[in-house]
This record gives structure tokens, C-alpha cells and sequence, in this order.
């Protein structure tokens, strides 16, 4: 997919002292929309977001720690990793302030919108100095707040112990994925996409998928394990509209109602019939446009007046 040309790079340090990669594209002075990946993806996933928004927007997307071009946390990814690794929630929120602080003015707002772990990031902030700041409205994409290894139904069996501890196991293997393969591509599409999703659509996520080092992506599944932001999504206050894909066996929709349920201002919860975890990816248009109507809504004249 063609991308529009690449305005400017951001090297960007967060609180303990983490480079984020970050990608800015349009023209100053348009409304902003800050966009942040998923787990084992890259920002290069907004490829079709980046290239429709940067025609009358400012886009900011950033590399989440150990994806992409932004290196791994410090420390080591195995079994203890964590907090001193650099592994955690607030470490994805502070990469978000950071990012923010350096590529907004102050009291500049936008649209944030993230995806899987990039709406983890939203609720993990919400709480934040920076995130309150810049944040007018935001967008949860194939996202959950708690339990995830419990709800996840990638392993065919009833909910329980035992469907848990697969889960955890296959979500946190340290097998690392090889190249990309007809085989690989397949159990890609399983765990992840619709079963009607586009053959370049998914070589483009297993492309990603498989870039993500292996480290990396241990080190995440098991902040993703033990994920426990429920209180957190009371204290995103800002408009908020919700995406699920109604064939998402990762983040079920089920996960996504009631994220709804919980903010405080859900504007709109969107399930797609057929769509997989891959939303940005397999429906492009409905996650652009779900942007653009945000930003159309929150970003104008009067702004102020329609959040309160």
C-alpha cells in the first residue's frame, strides 16, 4: 500500500530514559491524530490510516517499546521481567506522554486512537498530566481491559483453567516464528484475522507479526497475562468510541461491550461482522473513518462545549 511521503522522524525519551521512534506526516497547523500499534506490530500497521488521514490531518505514530524501530526495553524479557525491565503498563503510558509532550503544543488537543495493546496504552494513561492535556476524544480498537489469557478463545475449548494455561503458553512461547510461510500465514489468519480477510492483508500482518523480535514479544504476552486496567477505564473521561471485530478470537467482542458498558463517555461501539482482531488492517475504512469523525466532531470550533 502506497504511504504518503514522510514528513518528519521524532526520536523521542520517555520517563526512564527509552528512545520511541516516532513518525509525523501532514502539514502543521491541521488537527492532530496520534496513532499507537498493537503487541508485536509496528506503526508501519496504520499503513492505510497514515495514508488517507495525512491528506487534511497532522498524524503522529510511534513505535511501542521493542517494536518497529524503537529498541527493547533495557534488561532481560524472560520470566522476570517486568517493571525494572522496563515491561509494564506504565511504561506504555509514559512512552504515550512522552510522545505527546514532544510532537503536540501545549494544550494542543487530539484524536488518539490505538489498537490491541495502543488501547491499552489510552486506558493506562488516562489517568496522566500529558494524556489529559492533549487527549479530545479517543479511539479503542480490538482492545480489552483485564483477564485477557481467561476471555482470549484462539484455544477451541470451554473457558477454564486448563483453556488459560494453554493460552498462556501459546501466547508467551518462546519458539521464535521463522520466516513467513503459507503455513504461518495460515495460522496467522486463524489467531488473528476474519476468515475472509484478503490474502495481502494478511501477508501484510504476518510480515509485522514475524519482524517482532522474540524477546519482545514474550516479554509483552506476559504484561498482557496479568493485565488489569478495569479502574483505569473509569478515568477515561474524554469521548470514546469503541471497534470490535465480531470474529476476534484474541480481544472478543464480548470484551469490547463491556468496555462500553464501563466509560464514562462511550460515544459509538461498533462490532464487525466477520472482522477479525487485525481492525485497522482488515477494515480500513471503518477504522479511518471512525477517526475522522472524531476529529471531526472534537477537533473543531466548539469542541470544548461537546465533551462536557
Amino acid at each position: 500500500m502506497r504511504q504518503p511521503p514522510r514528513e518528519r522522524e521524532v526520536s523521542i525519551r520517555s520517563a526512564d530514559g527509552s528512545r520511541i521512534h516516532a513518525e509525523v506526516y501532514g502539514e502543521e497547523g491541521r488537527p492532530a491524530v496520534v496513532l499507537a500499534h498493537g503487541w508485536t506490530c509496528s506503526l508501519r500497521f496504520w499503513a492505510a490510516q497514515l495514508a488517507d488521514l495525512a491528506v487534511d490531518h497532522r498524524v503522529i505514530a510511534y513505535d511501542q517499546r521493542g517494536h518497529g524501530r524503537t529498541p527493547a526495553p533495557s534488561g532481560s524479557a524472560g520470566r522476570s521481567a517486568g517493571r525494572s525491565a522496563g515491561y509494564s503498563t506504565d511504561a506504555l503510558a509514559d512512552d504515550l506522554e512522552a510522545v505527546l509532550a514532544a510532537t503536540l503544543e501545549p494544550g494542543e488537543r487530539a484524536v488518539l486512537a490505538g489498537h490491541s495493546m495502543g488501547g491499552m496504552t489510552m486506558m493506562a494513561a488516562a489517568r496522566r498530566p500529558a494524556f489529559r492535556e492533549h487527549a479530545a476524544a479517543v479511539l479503542l480498537c480490538s482492545t480489552g481491559s483485564s483477564r485477557l489469557d481467561f476471555h482470549t478463545r484462539i484455544v477451541p475449548m470451554r473457558a477454564g483453567r486448563v483453556r488459560t494455561a494453554l493460552t498462556r503458553r501459546i501466547l508467551g512461547a518462546p519458539l521464535p516464528l521463522g520466516p513467513v510461510t503459507p503455513v504461518s500465514k495460515r495460522l496467522l489468519r486463524y489467531g488473528t484475522m476474519g476468515a475472509g480477510a484478503a490474502p495481502d492483508r494478511v501477508a501484510q500482518c504476518a510480515r509485522l507479526v514475524h519482524a517482532c523480535p522474540r524477546p519482545v514479544r514474550v516479554g509483552w504476552s506476559r504484561v498482557l497475562g496479568e493485565l488489569d486496567l478495569d479502574a483505569e477505564v473509569r478515568e477515561l473521561t474524554v469521548p470514546t468510541a469503541v471497534i470490535a471485530g465480531g470474529g476476534d478470537r484474541l480481544t472478543p467482542p464480548g470484551g469490547a461491550r463491556a468496555l462500553a458498558a464501563a466509560l464514562p463517555k462511550c460515544v459509538s461501539l461498533t462490532v464487525l461482522t466477520g472482522v477479525g482482531h487485525m481492525t485497522p488492517v482488515e477494515a480500513p475504512e471503518v477504522v479511518t473513518g471512525a477517526i475522522r469523525e472524531l476529529s471531526t466532531t472534537y477537533l473543531t470550533t466548539g469542541a470544548e462545549e461537546a465533551t462536557t
